[in-house]
């Protein structure tokens, strides 16, 4: 079979529909920019643009460089530094798509499931909708296509769901949201209250 290599920067394209939201962000950052000039002058501005490009460059890059590589010795994965970790197959008991759904959109991202109960998600190998990606189901059935050839079916065991499984965004958010409420009003009833 053939070696298959999928690159975030080959699927880090946004979607047509996504351009025009992506012009309004930058307007709002130049908005935002001119404010930040008016307000802290030169020399504040140029700090909080230099820290903003010093934040965010180095993670823009390790995301454009990741990789996941598909081959006869097991899945190869890269977060962006140096040449990647080798899962070789017979440590891979399963392979599934994971989906995940946050503000009325989905997003699916293939991941591995090791025999020590780890998980790996394939970076490069994903869909959103604002990543959309047409030969995504094609290219998670090439990459079980080779898992099943390299493994046998006794060592594929689908793993039980865990806890984090049922933990989504909005689940997330039911269980912050209360919390937090609760805790600003404890903090306000003990400093409000009179002594």
């Amino acid at each position: 079979m053939i070696e298959l290599k999928f690159r975030a920067m080959d699927r880090n394209r946004p979607a047509k529909s996504y351009v025009v939201h992506l012009v309004l962000a930058l307007v709002v950052l130049v908005v935002e920019g001119f404010a930040a000039f008016v307000k802290l002058g030169a020399v504040g501005f140029s700090w909080l643009t230099g820290g903003s490009i010093a934040l965010l460059a180095p993670l823009l890059l390790l995301s454009s460089r990741s990789w996941s590589r598909v081959g006869a010795d097991g899945i190869t994965i890269c977060w962006g530094l140096g040449h990647g970790r080798t899962y070789p197959w017979h440590e891979i008991r399963w392979i599934d798509v994971r989906e995940t759904k946050g503000q009325g959109s989905s997003s699916y991202a293939v991941r591995i499931f090791l025999e020590g109960g780890r998980r790996r998600s394939l970076p490069g190998l994903y869909r959103s909708d604002m990543h959309p990606a047409p030969d995504f189901d094609e290219q998670f059935q090439r990459v079980v296509n080779w898992w099943e050839l390299s493994t046998d079916q006794t060592a594929r065991v689908r793993p039980p769901k865990q806890f984090r499984d049922r933990l989504t965004p909005t689940v997330i958010g039911l269980v912050v949201v209360p919390v937090a409420f609760v805790v600003v009003a404890v903090v306000a009833l003990v400093i409000l209250a009179p002594h």
